[in-house]
């Protein structure tokens, strides 16, 4: 008999993905997918069942239909449908201790993968270069998604404790973009003019979408020979881009403000609703994150097929032209360069030498 997979956050883009994704799995028996709104897009031969992991119903699911592999993608920075930030919390938090106190009573189960974020480190001035998995953040995220990602790490720990024979995989996903991604940096990098903060250029990572659903089949099923797909990995593409960079190549212009005034900015965006222009947000655009993914590639055995750039390259097609298409900045620029020096026409030289 092959394997019964649950996977919760059925109704966005990436967990459908991914409930498509692993039914070509010739391991997998039935997929159940679970989602407290019903999905726009298709699900396959997946079994969608509209629950909300945030109640107890969520036990009696996973005994109704013996699952042994629980994939938790129910645990993102923005909602669904209507909902604010007060469900988000809910969703992540209280959905994430509902569902692991299922798992817990749940004699089937085998296997969890838990989608985390690598927002756990925080952003902080004095960080390290490169945080690897066991770095402990300089300063722990206060609030929004970021606090989220952390409680929910250590409900995840506190459950692998009590069941040391379920296998956990914790994916520390980098910023994810790609042609449809579902963030608030990706709103924050799809405005016409990005504000930035004074003096400040953060390194940023981004992991494709491809690459998380790859990774994530291979957190889900049995681990191949030489790997090991429990604990704790970063998830990314090879390489960073600063911040002026991705404005450069997005055709956005940017906004030097000081930190107040992005603080203000932020709270003014998040108000109209345009992005959510989080203080954990501001942080990251200021300090910047950069992670090691020696553990993905040498313990879990995952390359990712997009680096750093080639995912951004991606997201950039998907957003179209901004205010200063780099083609056109180019052109700019050589016909500029090309422009005789000293003001004479064309073709004259000017000599540095007086004459004698």
């Amino acid at each position: 008999m092959g394997k019964i997979v649950l996977v919760t956050g059925a109704a966005r883009q990436l967990g459908g993905r991914f409930v498509r994704r692993v039914q070509r799995d010739p391991g997998v028996d039935r997929v159940i997918a679970v989602d407290a709104v019903a999905p726009e897009h298709e699900l396959g031969d997946a079994a969608f069942v509209l629950a909300d992991i945030r109640q107890s119903a969520i036990a009696r699911l996973l005994a109704e239909y013996s699952v042994d592999t629980v994939v938790h993608l129910d645990v993102s920075a923005k909602a669904v449908g209507a909902g604010g930030r007060t469900t988000v919390k809910e969703t992540n938090v209280i959905g994430t201790m509902q569902l692991l106190g299922a798992c817990q009573k749940s004699p089937a189960v085998q296997r969890l993968v838990v989608k985390s974020s690598t927002n756990v480190y925080g952003s902080a001035p004095r960080d390290p270069a490169v945080f690897t998995e066991t770095t402990p953040p300089k300063s722990l995220p206060s609030g929004g998604f970021a606090k989220d990602a952390v409680e929910v790490e250590g409900y995840v720990r506190g459950f692998a404790r009590r069941r040391p024979d379920v296998a956990v995989c914790v994916l520390r996903f980098a910023n994810i973009l790609g042609p449809e991604p579902d963030s608030p940096l990706a709103d924050y990098l799809s405005l016409p003019v990005l504000p930035t903060v004074l003096g400040y250029d953060p390194r940023l990572q981004f992991v494709h979408e491809d690459d998380v659903v790859d990774v994530l089949e291979i957190a889900s099923r049995e681990p191949r020979r030489g790997t090991l797909n429990s604990g704790t990995f970063n998830i990314a593409g090879d390489g960073v881009l600063l911040l002026s960079q991705c404005s450069r190549r997005l055709g956005r212009p940017t906004v030097p403000l000081l930190l107040p005034a992005v603080t203000w900015v932020g709270s003014a965006l998040r108000t109209i609703g345009m992005t959510d222009f989080s203080p954990e947000q501001i942080r990251l655009l200021t300090h910047g994150r950069v992670v090691s993914t020696v553990q993905m590639r040498e313990t879990l055995g995952f390359r990712p097929k997009f680096t750093t750039a080639e995912t951004f390259a991606e997201f950039a097609r998907s957003r179209g032209p901004g205010l200063l298409p780099p083609e056109r900045v180019a052109r700019a620029v050589g016909r500029l360069a090309e422009l005789p020096v000293g003001g004479g026409p064309a073709g004259t030289t000017h000599s540095t030498h007086s004459a004698r």
